[in-house]
């Protein structure tokens, strides 16, 4: 499998996940309920995103930097994992639940750019055999964390 079809595969599980997030935030009665939601959400990021730059970003890191959205993209990540790090140390629930809703926004703007821009950067500039061995290779990766 190419490495865009299982990025994509986890967006949408993303999605799905903002969605729930979205639609529950305003049930959370405690900081510590937000708390648990934030590093819920931190800790299945924090993979995607790590492997997401070393196998596609990484090697497309030329053609997004001459694009205009190479620190773009890094300067998202950042946003994001800074929300969601405040979200965990929030002390307040209205501050809390804003952090993370604000997280997952910018998580979702985020993954539909990539959507947009690097997956079919991707698709034009990589050869599918290229694709197919990153995806290899990430197959590779998350066996090894899974255990």
């Amino acid at each position: 499998m190419k490495i865009t079809d299982i990025l994509l595969a986890e967006h949408f599980v993303f999605h799905n996940l903002f969605d729930s997030i979205e639609a529950g935030a305003g049930r959370l009665r405690t900081v510590a309920a937000v708390r648990a939601q934030a590093a819920l959400l931190e800790s299945m990021l924090k993979p995607h995103s790590q492997m997401e730059h070393e196998l596609l970003m990484d090697p497309l890191d030329h053609c997004l930097d001459q694009l205009g959205h190479r620190d773009t993209f890094h300067h998202e990540h950042e946003a994001i994992e800074h929300a969601l790090a405040a979200a965990r140390k929030a002390r307040d629930l209205v501050s809390a639940r804003r952090l993370l809703l604000e997280a997952v926004l910018a998580s979702r703007k985020h993954f539909d750019k990539e959507e947009r821009v690097v997956f079919p950067l991707a698709e034009r500039l990589l050869k599918s055999k290229t694709l197919l061995e990153l995806g290899a290779r990430w197959m590779q990766q998350r066996q090894g964390t899974a255990r």
